[in-house]
């Protein structure tokens, strides 16, 4: 097949400059395969670079319904939907590891391909904040998400083909989505300290929506579920006060240290306290992290709330370092797999790991760059040194990469054995340049079933999870396993850049 042909020759291209750690794990490998996924689950016309040569364009009428133009972003799993919540904060994540870690991404030769990453997925955003009227008419809108979820679970489809509905919803003043709306500012914000060095001109482009949609979103508060119910069963919201956090943060960073963003997190009065996880829903970790340093570098001060959330931050981590080691309890919202897996739900727990290794790997270079020796954990915790959570944070992708009970990469093409059946339309179904007769919604199924590997290859893909005692079951029908998403490889591509050798 095609996809496995392109894929052995970047894996050829990958290892002729292979950096190996005393597990035998490529780095540079996995970073190329992580971000070359993203261009597998990218929706709309495909740029003329595009390296994954078994998808095609689709979804080219996305925001007719509206006349807006909604084409591109990207498809959030291995479905048909365009999911705005996560794929903003897929966006966020992609672009924090540019912030922390552009330059070894650019010693790997990858700088290029994960800027590309970031620009497709805000470029997006940025178009998806129109005009409730589209073309200018009626009051400002957000359109948050492009599909209906039952409609496209209801078949299996390649993007290329699907005819599901492609309906278009959005949150307006009448119909507010403040936490959407936050997440969407907060990714345009982080793109634009990301983009900044190769595009000024976009970049000023991307602030502008985040400091539009941030006064939107605190000015129209309420969950977006309740104004979008299509996705209340897929991505419901727990509430919008960390991403606003979270938005204030990087538009704090963003702007060069403006008032109104700095008054808003002195003056915030939840701010998260000590979490049990960081995710897609939940991004009082990541608005702490980012406080963090801001703390440690000198640039807010270490009093009122910012103390409070560092004081916070480091707790998270000291639960999360110190208290999961081998035992079924556990801190930090985790207990500890027998192979040694942070272990936190049986819906996709590896995003928990690998945005859990990347607030590691961050922390440990802001205390070395802030002058700081060590973390210091309370109740007698003792200290973790940068070069501990590091570590810690390598130990997980490492069971990510192969070491684990099974001896098997959970990232998709890395490795000499990983999962043969994702959980992934596009992956599963023959790719349409090789057999250009339409699938059909009902007729997709038979691949769905059909137990076989797919015919193309998703690289860079990481499945949901093994579970707490290590097992995967690599059958395509087993969705809680078996299907990836953006939001877990987007924060992996800061974390394998970091292992690299300076």
């Amino acid at each position: 097949m095609a996809g496995r042909a392109m894929l052995v020759a970047l894996v050829v291209i990958a290892t002729s400059c292979m950096v190996r750690d005393a597990h035998g794990h490529d780095y540079r490998a996995a970073l190329a395969m992580s971000l070359l996924y993203f261009e597998g689950q990218r929706s709309g016309r495909l740029p003329p670079a595009q390296r994954v040569q078994w998808r095609a364009d689709s979804a080219l009428a996305d925001g007719a319904d509206h006349r807006v133009d909604l084409t591109g972003g990207y498809y959030d799993s291995g479905d048909n939907v365009k999911f705005g919540l996560p794929m903003a904060f897929t966006v966020a994540a992609l672009a924090w590891s540019v912030v922390e870690y552009g330059g070894r991404l650019d010693a790997a030769g990858e700088l290029g391909h994960a800027l590309d990453a970031v620009r497709w997925g805000a470029d997006y955003l940025a178009r998806a904040h129109a005009s409730a009227g589209g073309g200018g008419g009626g009051g400002e809108a957000l359109y948050v998400q492009v599909g209906d979820g039952d409609s496209d679970h209801s078949c299996w489809q390649r993007p290329e083909d699907m005819d599901t509905p492609r309906t278009a919803y959005m949150v307006t003043a009448s119909s507010p989505g403040s936490d959407v709306a936050a997440e969407t500012a907060a990714a345009l914000a982080a793109a634009a300290v990301a983009l900044t060095p190769a595009d000024a001109n976009f970049s000023s482009t991307l602030l502008v929506h985040a400091k539009q949609l941030f006064e939107f979103a605190k000015n129209h508060r309420g969950l977006y579920h309740n104004s979008v119910p299509s996705a209340a069963k897929f991505y419901a919201s727990s509430g919008d006060e960390d991403e606003l956090l979270w938005a204030a943060a990087w538009l704090y960073i963003a702007t060069g240290g403006e008032e109104e963003y700095s008054a808003y997190i002195t003056g915030a009065t939840n701010v998260g306290g000590v979490r049990s996880m960081f995710s897609w829903d939940d991004k009082f970790v990541g608005a702490q992290a980012l406080v963090t340093k801001l703390v440690l570098h000198g640039k807010l001060p270490a009093d009122g709330s910012h103390a409070e959330m560092k004081t916070s931050l480091e707790q998270f981590i000291c639960n999360l370092v110190q208290h999961s080691g081998g035992n079924a309890g556990g801190g930090g919202g985790a207990r500890l797999s027998p192979g040694g897996m942070l272990w936190w739900d049986s819906w996709n727990n590896m995003q928990y790991v690998t945005l859990a290794s990347l607030v590691l790997a961050v922390h440990a270079d802001h205390l070395t760059a802030g002058r700081s020796a060590s973390l210091q954990c309370g109740g007698g915790g003792g200290s973790l040194s940068p070069a501990q959570l590091t570590a810690y944070a390598r130990s997980q992708v490492d069971y990510i990469l192969g070491a684990n009970p099974e001896t098997m990469s959970y990232m998709v093409g890395y490795g000499s054995r990983y999962p043969a059946e994702v959980h992934h339309r596009a992956a599963s179904l023959p790719s349409i340049k090789s057999s250009p007769a339409k699938v059909t919604c009902k007729g997709g199924f038979d691949y769905l079933n059909k137990g076989s590997p797919d015919p193309n290859v998703i690289a860079g893909a990481i499945v949901g999870w093994p579970d707490a005692d290590d097992w995967y079951d690599d059958s395509r029908q087993n969705f809680r396993q078996a299907e990836p998403s953006t939001i877990t490889v987007a924060p992996i591509v800061g974390v394998l850049a970091r292992l690299l050798p300076s």
